[in-house]
């Protein structure tokens, strides 16, 4: 099965609170159907210190986001896509964008 997101792909958000942001995949897991987005979901954290001499920190750090709530972005034609599948000469089945036919 060929997935519609990987890592390192550009992304945009399409809803919630950071609807219009645009970020890099970071990691997908795809059984929870979630993704991790490089600057996007940011959420705050705060870490009490666990060691003697260590400072607890307030941190900041991407949250995961669900799949559907993502588009991936084409790097020919630089807009948001669907993604459909073609397969090659060779049998080999490849991404490609929905608006320009272009594959990546």
């Amino acid at each position: 099965m060929l997935s519609r997101i990987r890592k390192n792909d550009n992304v945009i958000v399409i809803s919630g609170r950071d609807k219009g942001k645009q970020g890099t995949i970071i990691t997908v897991n795809p059984k929870k159907g979630k993704v991790l987005v490089k600057g996007v979901g940011v959420v705050t954290k705060h870490v009490k210190a666990k060691k003697q001499g260590e400072k607890s920190r307030i941190v900041k750090e991407e949250g995961p986001m669900n799949l559907s709530k993502i588009m991936p972005v084409c790097p020919s034609c630089k807009k948001p896509c669907r993604v459909s599948t073609k397969v090659l000469d060779d049998g080999k089945k490849v991404r490609s964008c929905s608006r320009c036919k272009e594959s990546f």
